[in-house]
């Protein structure tokens, strides 16, 4: 307790802890430690990281429809705090290294971003980040798309200073006309990350980037027939997350540095299968995550001549969610088009919660159809390969069994090998049996059985 001008032990901490707290707080708690003292005062002041989100003032909605209200009400509350925290800043000689906002599209957002322009204007401000919500989170219709669309191009050319020194963007739900995205992309000239969920140019739509700075980008349950990287030169991070294009889901031109690549889908029955050596171009990534969603496999099982350009800087691996049913010789294509491969992870998972929604669905009846794939030498072993992690919850073992001595057999530098019970969604997670630690310990001494021993070898479960 404070009694008098006496100041509390918090408020008698150095500069620099007393700073590292307030930096952990939620901004709403952070500005309320301004009444603790006199030391407190100028505390917000000297933030190097400013975050202001809607989220963190709105009661939680059971629902994902907002009312007009709702927006109206979280957006001022925002636009409230971030004038009052940037004006306690004015003349402060301390920089915001990260300024990242969050708040829903709405005729209140340009208010928000013209605040913010006039903050990169009198203050230093090394990085800016928006996440810009909608109204609606999910199921959108065209109607609602096209509204956004409108809405966020309005805001957009309210306060273009603004997006000019955005390092990072956020948007969903939005439909933007053709000319709209190289319009974004050549004012947001700072632009390093970017994640478009459910934007689009309208249905079967052509994307294509041209962007100095871009580093990362994110496409998630967009419209686009393809998305084409002209010209990243500094993009190191694609992530791709479900296509509806028949054809390859992108296309690279160049992106020089690009290390990791990440796909998720759910394939249906016209998708076709991806031919991982063509979609790659001439990249050689280092890192790849392919996630099935528990459906048909969509990639094609290639020869070591065709992969080995595109892998041969390869080193780690995830192949996640692979059905059941699917046998899984099939991934040791992998492992012979990429000689330095270091690090295999693969979780084998079906979703019995979602048969009832396969009914009802274009789901491909035939989830391993197109993996033939034959071995180029019997004899073949990796040299590299130092660790192989399985999450499953298998019907058979002999299937888990069989698979670990092929890749203990061939991965003859192999360090360690782990079992784990691969992880289920909430809804389903007590329709199959759990795997018993004796269970698991039967399984990692059946795998070894039979292979030649290593010094140094463990296995885990």
């Amino acid at each position: 307790m404070v009694e008098g001008n006496e100041d509390d032990r918090l408020s008698k901490l150095p500069d620099d802890l007393l700073l590292n707290i307030v930096e952990r707080l939620d901004i709403a708690d952070a500005a309320r430690t301004t009444i603790l003292s006199r030391r407190w005062k100028d505390v917000l002041a000297r933030l190097s990281k400013v975050v202001i989100r809607a989220d963190s003032f709105e009661s939680k909605h059971t629902t994902s429809k907002l009312k007009k209200e709702d927006i109206v009400q979280s957006n001022t509350t925002v636009l409230d705090a971030t004038r009052s925290i940037l004006e306690r800043r004015a003349g402060s000689l301390h920089t915001i290294q990260l300024l990242c906002m969050q708040f829903y599209l709405g005729d209140e957002s340009i208010f928000i971003g013209q605040t913010v322009a006039n903050s990169i204007a009198t203050q230093k401000v090394a990085s800016v980040d928006f996440t810009i919500l909608t109204k609606v989170r999910r199921n959108c219709t065209k109607d609602e798309l096209l509204t956004n669309g409108r809405q966020f191009m309005s805001f957009f050319d309210s306060c273009p200073n603004t997006f000019g020194c955005l390092a990072r963007l956020t948007l969903e739900n939005l439909r933007l006309g053709e000319s709209a995205f190289p319009k974004n992309f050549s004012i947001c000239k700072q632009l390093e990350f970017l994640f478009l969920h459910n934007c689009d140019m309208g249905i079967q739509s052509l994307l294509e980037v041209e962007h100095p700075q871009l580093s990362e980008l994110v496409i998630a349950s967009g419209c686009f027939k393809r998305v084409h990287l002209k010209w990243a030169p500094k993009l190191t991070i694609l992530k791709f997350s479900i296509f509806r294009s028949k054809d390859d889901p992108f296309c690279l031109g160049y992106v020089p540095l690009l290390q990791t690549v990440s796909i998720i889908n759910t394939a249906l029955s016209w998708h076709k299968m991806l031919k991982l050596s063509e979609l790659l171009g001439k990249t050689a990534i280092s890192i790849l995550h392919l996630n099935f969603r528990s459906e048909k496999i969509w990639v094609k099982p290639e020869g070591r001549r065709q992969l080995l350009p595109v892998f041969h800087k390869l080193r780690i691996v995830n192949l996640l969610n692979i059905p059941e049913e699917c046998d899984l010789t099939w991934t040791m294509f992998l492992l012979q088009g990429a000689p330095n491969l270091k690090e295999l992870r693969i979780v084998v998972r079906d979703h019995l919660c979602l048969v009832e929604q396969r009914k009802k669905g274009a789901f491909s009846e035939e989830k391993d159809k197109g993996l033939e794939w034959e071995p180029s030498a019997s004899d073949f072993k990796h040299h590299n390969l130092a660790g192989l992690s399985i999450y499953g919850r298998f019907q058979a073992e002999d299937k888990l069994v069989s698979y670990a001595r092929s890749i203990m057999q061939a991965a003859v530098n192999l360090e360690d090998i782990k079992l784990y019970k691969s992880p289920v969604c909430q809804r389903c997670k007590h329709m199959r049996p759990e795997w018993t630690l004796e269970r698991s310990h039967r399984l990692a001494t059946k795998s070894k059985r039979g292979c030649p021993r290593r010094s140094g070898f463990t296995s885990r479960v």
